[in-house]
């Protein structure tokens, strides 16, 4: 049975994606099998993951209002293939956003992509869920089908504030739609050790969180921020780098954590 997570913040430009991406290429090349799902209608994972969101004729929106099933839609990269780092891929384009408001008016609207993930959910190891950044009907979807959320962040101010909305969106999320989601931890993403206040935000995370926070840490690198413009995940483009190393690392720390739980 695959455990699915959703990779979430309601904050934007935290790293998302570039934390799904890579952590589904850390996940294949350690040897899971790993489906990647882009609920973003800016389709970056998508694009992010070798797949072109221009050229796939069936997407997430096909599968979320039934007209298609996750095996008919997925896809893989042929560039992941090579690097020995290969996931399956269900992606998104800008057809997603109409999905918004038709899903409105629907029955199970919010319980679509637990029921499509369940009829290949033997198939794999972890799903992973790239989520836009706001409470949304896509998001929900992604959220009501998780057993647990991945909360990349930056160590910065404005970062906590987001970090408190979040959580009380799980609690209501978990209150209300899914009684299995929790909290796998908080992921310090883009950090940089010589700047004190990340330091003393990543002090207070860990004083505050305690064992929520994964002990691996993601380092600020040109790599990692390179990687998307040749459509892969920064673990195909440049293993030998920090940043890449690091999620490698975090793909170890990640079913580690799922053994444990």
């Amino acid at each position: 049975m695959a455990k699915i997570f959703c990779v979430a913040n309601q904050k934007g430009g935290v790293g998302k994606t570039t934390t799904t991406v890579n952590l589904a290429a850390g996940l294949a090349k350690i040897g899971q099998r790993v489906l990647m799902v882009d609920l973003d209608p800016q389709g970056n994972a998508t694009m992010g993951s070798g797949v072109d969101k221009r050229a796939i004729e069936l997407t997430v929106y096909d599968v979320l209002l039934e007209s298609a099933s996750i095996a008919e839609a997925r896809a893989q990269s042929d560039k992941l293939k090579d690097a020995g780092c290969s996931y399956d891929v269900l992606g998104a384009n800008r057809e997603l956003a109409g999905a918004e408001v038709e899903l409105v008016e629907l029955e199970r609207r919010e319980k679509r992509l637990r029921q499509a993930i369940a009829a290949v959910d033997s198939e794999y190891d972890f799903v992973l869920i790239d989520c836009p950044p706001s409470l949304s009907m896509l998001t929900l979807n992604g959220l009501c089908c998780a057993h647990g959320v991945i909360v990349p962040m930056q160590c910065e101010y404005f970062a906590l504030e987001g970090l408190t909305d979040l959580v009380n969106t799980i609690k209501q999320v978990k209150a209300n739609l899914n009684d299995d989601l929790q909290i796998i931890g908080l992921l310090r993403v883009m950090f940089d050790p010589r700047i004190t206040l990340q330091q003393q935000v990543s002090d207070q995370l860990k004083a505050h969180f305690g064992d929520k926070v994964f002990n691996t840490v993601i380092p600020r690198n040109v790599r990692l921020a390179e990687a998307p413009s040749y459509g892969v995940p920064g673990v195909a483009f440049d293993p030998a780098s920090k940043g890449a190393q690091a999620f490698v690392t975090f793909a170890q720390e990640m079913v580690e954590r799922i053994q444990s739980m």
